[in-house]
This record gives structure tokens, C-alpha cells and sequence, in this order.
């Protein structure tokens, strides 16, 4: 139960904590919060890992929620973390793509990623590991030029002729911030495009390319990549978009049979006294709905589009690996 009764309780979570200036190094408030600005850490919620007792719920809290009194109190974290979980990525190496209006990758690392770049934000994980993340300015966003309801009818095309062979990124408006930092950066259509249906493929393509550099930008940094990459959102729903993400990937990508943070907080919930840990409790509960395997004879044809799009992204300026 997070919110209202964690808080009621002076506790708040390790994730909640990192924007608000808590230092997840030495898990302590830093000494310039009351040097500085006069505010006393005594004060401050005490901070604890996702997954903590924090207490019961009281008669006065039952009267009010609804909630039955003594029931567990444990501690919550943010809505995105939850919806990880939820999918099943929380041991190391595990990730989970997220493609809706924009891409967001966010995984599971036993070591603290440094980013000079500053493109990767980290999260505490109730486990002592650490939670990476980032989005992309690219993703769902880019096919709001074809009307909705054609949509099936583009991934049919997308289908017979992917591979296209042009490069296209996809940003619709000024500026990106993953797989590079680049605040004037702009889309791009490397190739000649002979159709709509084409330009409807290219972009299915162009996203997918952007995954496959930003994991790539990820291990550089000493992340680990599992083969199977679990993915969700509305790009998740194209059965096209699927495979031909697995196949510029070339890394088996996994549907979850369900992402909402409602359930990825039962989860964390049940990390807490039905299972020993985070990790134990999401491979009892978390599922898979599919999987979709990379087609071996595509790979070299997407190597070849994806190393044009590298191409055009460094004329461009834009740091690539």
C-alpha cells in the first residue's frame, strides 16, 4: 500500500527518494539539505527500500479507507518501476522496452551505470541492484501522420516490404535525449522512398533502430542485455512492429501478459512476506503471453540499414558508438 498510509507513517521509498535530493549511495539525506538550507534532516521521512514493512494499517486508517485493520503496510515505489516489475524484468540484465508515444527502455543492473551524458537515470532496486532507465523523444509519436484506422492495413505493407533499405529517424519535433543528447537534433530520411506504404515500413524500421542503439549505448556503459528483451505499450500490439524490432535486435522479445503498476505493486507486496524476495516473487507471478523469435535471414540485410542510419546519424553530429 503506498501513498496516503505510507506517508502516514513517516516512511517513504527508496525510488520516491531520488528526486528529492536523497543520496542512494550512502543512503542517507545529504549534510547540505539542513546546512544549507536550514531544514533539518530529523524531520525528513525515513527512507526505506521498495517492499518494506512499514507497519499495519491502524482502526482510525481502516475507518477511513476501507482497508481492514492490521493488514500490512508495505512500502510502495513510482508507478514506472511498478510497471517493470509488473512485466517481469528485476533480475540483472533484464529489460523491458516500452513503446508508446515515446520509447522508454528501463532494466536491471548490478552495478550503478555512469553517464557523463547524462542520459540515464538510476533507481534503487529493493534487491541492492539498480533500476536504469531512459526515453527516447522517438516512438508511437512518429505514425500520427497515418490515420488510425488504416493502421493494420500500413503493417500489412510494413510486412511485405521491410526490409526497406532507407534509414529514416523518426522525430516528429526538434531535440533528442536518448539513444544521444542532441537538443537541436531532427529527423532524418536517409534513402529514396518509392511510396506512403514504404515511409510506413522505414518508420516501423527507423524506431527500431533507435532501440538497438540505445541498448547498445546501454552496454557501453556496463549494462547487461539479456537475448530476450521484454517489451510493452501500444508498439507492442503490431504484430509486424514486433518482428521486425526481434529482427533488427536480432534478441527474442517477450510479451507480458500483463504491465499495469497495480499489479507490479501486488507483486512487491508479496516480495514482502508471501515470497523471500523481489526476484523469487515476479518469476512466481509475472508472465509471458508470447515470444517472437528473430528471423536469422534478416539479419544482415537490418545490419546493413541500421549501419546507414549509424552513417547518418554521425555526418549529422550526433555521438553514436
Amino acid at each position: 500500500i503506498t501513498g496516503r498510509l505510507c506517508g502516514a507513517f513517516g516512511v517513504t521509498d527508496a525510488t520516491q527518494a531520488l528526486k528529492s535530493g536523497y543520496d542512494l549511495l550512502r543512503w542517507e539525506w545529504p549534510p547540505f539539505i539542513e546546512g544549507a538550507l536550514g531544514l533539518p534532516v530529523t524531520r525528513l521521512p525515513r527512507v526505506v527500500t521498495p517492499g518494506t514493512v512499514a507497519g499495519v494499517v491502524s482502526r482510525a486508517a481502516a475507518a477511513e479507507s476501507g482497508l481492514p485493520a492490521g493488514a500490512t503496510v508495505v512500502a510502495g515505489m513510482t508507478d514506472g518501476c511498478a510497471s517493470q516489475i509488473a512485466a517481469g524484468a528485476t533480475t540483472p540484465g533484464q529489460w523491458l522496452s516500452v513503446i508508446g508515444t515515446t520509447l522508454v527502455v528501463k532494466g536491471v543492473s548490478r552495478v550503478l551505470l555512469h553517464d557523463p551524458a547524462g542520459r540515464i537515470y538510476s533507481h534503487r532496486h529493493p534487491c541492492g541492484f539498480w533500476l536504469p532507465g531512459a526515453a527516447s523523444n522517438t516512438g508511437g509519436e512518429a505514425l500520427g501522420r497515418w490515420p488510425r484506422d488504416a493502421l493494420a492495413r500500413y503493417d500489412r505493407a510494413a510486412a511485405r516490404l521491410s526490409p526497406t533499405g532507407v534509414a529514416i529517424y523518426p522525430l516528429e519535433g526538434r531535440g533528442e535525449r536518448f539513444p544521444f543528447v542532441r537538443p537541436a537534433a531532427a529527423g532524418f530520411v536517409q534513402g529514396i522512398l518509392r511510396s506512403d506504404e514504404e515511409r510506413y515500413a522505414a518508420t516501423l524500421e527507423g524506431v527500431a533502430y533507435v532501440e538497438r542503439l540505445g541498448y547498445e549505448v546501454l552496454q557501453g556503459l556496463g549494462a547487461s542485455v539479456s537475448p530476450v528483451v521484454l517489451t510493452a505499450g501500444g508498439g507492442a500490439r503490431s504484430e509486424t512492429w514486433l518482428q521486425i524490432r526481434a529482427d533488427v535486435l536480432q534478441r527474442i522479445l517477450a510479451v507480458p501478459r500483463a504491465t499495469g503498476a497495480a499489479f507490479g505493486a501486488a507483486i512487491l507486496a508479496a516480495s514482502a512476506g508471501l515470497h523471500p524476495d523481489l526476484e523469487t516473487a515476479t518469476r512466481a507471478m509475472a508472465r509471458v503471453e508470447r515470444q517472437i523469435e528473430p528471423r536469422r535471414t534478416y539479419a544482415t540485410a537490418y545490419d546493413g540499414g541500421y549501419r546507414c542510419f549509424l552513417n547518418a546519424c554521425r555526418e549529422r553530429g550526433y555521438t553514436c558508438p
